[in-house]
């Protein structure tokens, strides 16, 4: 069952960033671009994201399981450090290059779009080369 929650989950999450242009990296770099014609309509959806979160974790704090009887698995790391920052800002450099952040990459895979392969072939060798140097 947790597989299947999963999958809609995951069908809904793609099928909002397709209906409000998130797919798009041109809507992203549009939001991103201050110099040019701004489209503010990527702080909308943040907002909106941020309100439903706002919701999900107010209720989630009330819980010990999820609806599915499920532990619930919150971060609990609360400190700043240089990994942090670090990969903050190379994850808003690779979002401001490309205009893809990894959801709306894999649903513009999904959807074909031929940036969104190189970007998802460059995510992947980004991860594995974190994955090797964290062995280390």
């Amino acid at each position: 069952m947790p597989i299947l929650t999963s999958l809609l989950a995951g069908l809904v999450f793609g099928l909002g960033l397709i209906l409000s242009g998130m797919a798009d990296p041109a809507k992203v770099l549009g939001f991103l671009d201050l110099a040019g014609p701004w489209d503010p309509s990527l702080a909308l959806v943040m907002v909106g994201a941020i309100a439903v979160g706002l919701i999900a974790f107010a209720l989630v704090k009330r819980r010990d399981t999820t609806l599915l009887g499920l532990a619930f698995k919150l971060p609990t790391a609360s400190h700043i450090d240089g990994r942090l920052v670090g990969g903050s800002l190379m994850f808003g450099a690779g979002w401001g290059l490309a205009g893809f952040c990894p959801g709306p990459a894999l649903v513009a895979l999904g959807m074909g779009e031929i940036k969104a392969v190189v970007f998802v072939a460059a995510m992947l060798a980004g991860m594995g080369v974190f994955e090797l140097l964290e062995r280390r």
